[in-house]
C-alpha cells in the first residue's frame, strides 16, 4: 500500500474543540520541570545551581519572544483566540499569574534551598552588609579600579530625560537630595554587564555587583545625599521582522533590525521587593508598564549570573566527568569506514570532536576532495568547523556553506563567521527566501581511485557547534549511501539556486514533503490497526505544537493504535482523554544533557519504519522552515534508536508523565542519560 495513498476516514466523528492545550502554559511547565531540578535534593549542588540559572534564563527568552508575540497580536488588532479557545488579553494575564509564581518560587529556591547549601559547602553569596572589613576594603580598591570608571550615573531633570533602559540590562533607581536646596533628584546606573555577575569579595564569598555599586553611590554623585537606591531589570521585544520578500541585502536588514532590538517595547520589569511606591510609579510611568508586567522580587535579580557559581572548580559538587567514546577509531580512514557501512551518532555519548568534526577536518585535508557543502544554523566562538571550512577554501576546494544568519538571539555571531566565510573564497549563501534553513547537512564530494565521484553524507538533529554537542543530547548519521547522497545534493541545489524539487527517496523535506510524509505514515499505522496487523507509534521531538499533526495521532488514538510521545519541552496535545487519546501516552525528560534529537518511529512488532532529523513538530517548522528527516536503514542501528525509546517509556524510567489536564508529574526511577553513560551502549550500534 502506498503511504501517500492512505487517508483518514471522512466518516469519522469530529474531533473535539477542546483538544489543545494552551501552548504558552505548556512552556511554562516545562520551564517549572527545568526549576524542579534546582529544587533536587538528589542532583550535585553546582548542578542544581545551573538549572536555576538555565530557568532564569529560560524564562527571559518566553517573555522576549512568547509574550512579546502576544503583545504584537494585539497592538496590531490579530485578537483571534488560540488554539485553546483563549483570546490574547486573556492568555496574557493567564501566563503571568504562572509566571508570577514561578519567578517566587525560583527566587525561594535560591535563598531558602541552595544559599543554605552552598553555604554549607564553603560557598556564600552574600549582601554588602554581610561582607568583613578586610573584604570591604577589597571591593573599594575594586571600584576605584575597575568598576567606577566604566560607570554613567544619568540624572533626570527638566534638561536630561528619563534615559533609554536596555533589554536585560541590570540597573539601579537612585534618589539623590541636595543638602542645600533640599530638592530630589532621580538617577539611574547601569550595572556593567561586562563585569562579573557576583564578585568575589574573598575566596568563595561572592557579592552582587550592583551591591558593590550601591555601597559607593557616593561617589558617583558627591556631595549630595543618597536617599533609596533600588535594583529593577527591563525586559524588552526582541524578536526580529525582517521581510525578506523587499529586502535586496538580507544581511544589512538585519544589521539594522539588530540596532532596533534594544528599542523594543517593554514586556516586563523586574523590581526588587523593597523598592518605594514613588519609585515603582515613576518607572512605571516613564517605561510604559502594566500592573501585571511588573515583578516584586527578592533581591538579587538576575539569577542568569548563577552559570559563574555552577562553573566553580569543586568537582564533588558536580556530575561526574566521562570521556565521550570513539566510534570511529582514530587510526581508520573516515572515507573507508563510511564506504562499509553507515555511522549512526549519539552525542555528547559519542565524541563530537573524532567523528563530525574529524569528517570535515579530514575532507578539507584530502586532495581528492574536490567540494564540501555544509548548513551553519549556529557554532561556537572559535569553531573549529569554520576553520576547516576555511581551510578547505583555501586548499582550492569548492566550499558552499548556507549560513542561517536569522538563528535567534545568534544573529551577530552568524553574520560575523559568515564574512569570514566570504573573505576566505567560500560561497556563502543564505537559504530559501522566506524560510530559515534549519536542517543540519554536511556533504562531501570526493573522487574516487576509480575516477567515480562519491558523496558523503552527514545528516544531525543538531548544530555543528563543538562546545553545545558536549551537552546537548543529539543524533547523526555519517553515510555514503547512493541515495543519501542524491537526495542532499538535490537539496543543496535547491538551497542555493531555484530549484523547485521535492521528490527525496531518504529523506522527508520541509516545508515540502515533511508533514505531509509523517500524517501519511500516521495514517498508515491507524490502517494496520484496524486490518488487525501490528502498529504502533512512537515519537522524540522537543516540542509537539503543530495541529494537523496532532489531530492525525488523535485519529491514530480513536483507531486503537498505540502511541508513545517522548517531548522535552512544549507539547499541547491532550493524552488519555476517552474516545480521543486513551491509547497515547506522553512523557518528558530533563536532566544532566539537554535532549535535543528527533526520532519518528513506525510499526512496531515487525520491521520498524524509523527517522531521524532536525524537525520538531511545530507549524514553524513544518511550514517556515529547510528542515530534514533521513531513513535509518541499518536493523542495528534500528534497534538501537528503538532502544533509547523503550527506556524512555520505560515505567521505571525517571521521566515526566503529562495528564489530560496539562499536568505534568515527576516520577522516580533509573536516570535514562546515567544509564547510557554507565552501560555506553552506544559501542554496539553500528554493524
Amino acid at each position: 500500500m502506498s503511504v501517500e495513498a492512505v487517508q483518514a476516514d471522512p466518516g469519522e466523528p469530529p474531533l473535539p474543540q477542546e483538544r489543545f492545550l494552551n501552548r504558552e502554559e505548556s512552556w511554562l511547565q516545562f520551564n517549572q520541570r527545568v526549576l524542579e531540578l534546582a529544587e533536587d535534593p538528589s542532583l550535585p549542588l553546582l548542578e542544581r545551581v545551573r538549572f536555576l540559572a538555565i530557568f532564569a534564563g529560560n524564562l527571559d527568552e518566553f517573555f522576549r519572544v512568547r509574550v512579546a508575540g502576544l503583545k504584537r497580536r494585539m497592538a496590531t488588532g490579530l485578537l483571534l483566540r488560540t488554539k485553546s479557545g483563549l483570546k490574547p488579553s486573556e492568555e496574557l494575564t493567564r501566563i503571568s499569574s504562572i509566571a508570577h509564581d514561578l519567578a517566587l518560587r525560583h527566587a525561594a529556591c535560591f535563598r531558602e534551598l541552595l544559599c543554605p547549601r552552598l553555604a554549607a559547602e564553603g560557598i556564600e553569596i552574600v549582601r554588602w552588609d554581610d561582607l568583613g572589613r578586610d573584604e570591604r576594603t577589597a571591593m573599594r580598591r575594586l571600584f576605584r579600579e575597575r568598576i567606577r570608571p566604566v560607570l554613567t550615573p544619568l540624572a533626570v531633570d527638566p534638561a536630561h530625560p528619563f534615559p533609554y533602559i536596555s533589554g536585560l540590562s541590570l540597573n539601579l533607581a537612585v534618589t539623590v537630595r541636595n543638602p542645600v536646596t533640599g530638592h530630589t533628584v532621580f538617577a539611574r546606573v547601569k550595572v556593567p554587564s561586562r563585569l562579573p555577575r557576583f564578585v568575589a569579595a574573598s575566596r568563595d564569598r561572592f557579592v552582587p555587583l550592583e551591591d558593590v555599586i550601591a555601597a559607593h553611590l557616593g561617589q558617583l554623585f558627591k556631595g549630595m545625599e543618597i536617599v533609596e537606591h533600588h535594583a529593577f531589570r527591563v525586559t524588552r521585544n526582541e524578536d526580529l521582522d525582517v521581510d525578506e520578500d523587499v529586502t535586496e541585502n538580507l544581511m544589512q536588514a538585519l544589521e539594522r533590525e539588530l540596532l532596533k532590538r534594544r528599542f523594543g517595547p517593554p514586556v516586563r520589569l523586574e523590581v526588587e521587593e523593597s523598592i518605594t511606591p514613588e519609585v515603582l510609579d515613576l518607572l512605571v510611568d516613564e517605561l510604559g508598564v502594566a500592573e501585571h508586567e511588573i515583578y516584586r522580587l527578592p533581591g538579587p535579580l538576575d539569577l542568569t549570573g548563577m552559570h559563574a557559581i555552577a562553573d566553580l572548580d569543586r568537582g564533588e559538587l558536580a556530575f561526574r566527568p566521562f570521556v565521550p567514546a570513539e566510534v570511529v577509531h582514530v587510526s581508520d580512514d573516515i572515507f573507508a569506514v563510511l564506504r562499509e557501512r553507515d555511522v549512526l551518532l549519539h552525542h555528547p555519548y559519542d565524541s563530537f570532536a573524532t567523528s563530525v568534526q574529524r569528517f570535515i577536518e579530514q575532507a578539507a585535508a584530502d586532495p581528492d576532495v574536490l567540494a564540501i557543502k555544509q548548513t551553519l544554523y549556529r557554532t561556537s566562538g572559535e569553531s573549529p568547523i569554520v576553520d576547516a571550512l576555511i581551510d578547505a577554501a583555501e586548499a582550492g576546494k569548492q566550499v558552499v556553506v548556507v549560513v542561517e544568519i536569522k538563528a535567534r538571539f545568534d544573529e551577530h555571531a552568524n553574520i560575523t563567521w559568515a564574512r569570514k566565510l566570504e573573505r576566505a573564497g567560500c560561497h556563502v549563501v543564505y537559504g530559501v527566501v522566506g524560510l530559515k534553513t534549519h536542517c543540519k547537512l554536511a556533504l562531501v564530494v570526493r573522487q574516487e581511485p576509480s575516477g567515480e565521484l562519491r558523496a558523503y553524507c552527514h545528516i544531525g538533529t543538531g548544530n555543528y557547534n563543538p562546545k553545545t554537542a558536549r551537552v546537548y543530547e543529539d543524533l547523526g548519521l555519517l553515510t555514503a549511501d547512493p541515495l543519501v547522497g542524491e537526495d542532499v545534493t538535490d537539496l543543496f541545489i535547491h538551497l542555493t539556486g531555484y530549484s523547485a524539487h521535492s521528490a527525496y527517496r531518504r529523506l522527508l523535506v520541509a516545508p515540502h514533503s515533511l508533514r505531509g510524509g509523517l500524517v501519511a505514515r500516521i495514517e498508515r499505522e491507524a490502517a494496520h490497526q484496524e486490518a488487525g496487523r501490528p502498529a504502533g507509534i512512537r515519537i522524540k521531538t522537543n516540542s509537539l505544537v503543530d495541529e494537523p499533526v496532532i489531530d492525525a495521532l488523535y485519529r491514530a488514538s480513536r483507531a486503537g493504535v498505540p502511541v508513545d510521545l517522548w517531548v522535552r519541552g512544549v507539547c499541547t496535545l491532550r493524552p488519555g482523554v476517552p474516545g480521543l487519546s486513551e491509547n497515547i501516552r506522553v512523557r518528558s525528560v530533563l536532566g544532566r544533557f539537554l535532549e535535543h534529537s528527533r526520532i519518528y518511529e513506525f510499526g512496531r512488532g515487525r520491521r520498524p519504519e524509523i527517522w531521524i532529523g532536525s524537525a520538531d513538530l511545530m507549524r514553524r517548522n513544518l511550514d517556515r522552515r529547510v528542515e530534514a528527516l533521513v531513513k535509518v536503514t541499518s536493523q542495528r542501528q534500528r534497534a538501537y534508536l528503538s532502544g533509547l525509546l523503550d527506556l524512555a517509556m520505560s515505567e521505571d524510567a525517571a521521566t515526566w508523565w503529562l495528564d489530560a489536564d496539562g499536568t505534568w508529574t515527576r516520577h522516580g526511577g533509573e536516570d535514562l542519560q546515567d544509564h547510557l553513560i554507565g552501560t555506553r551502549r552506544w559501542r554496539t550500534m553500528d554493524d
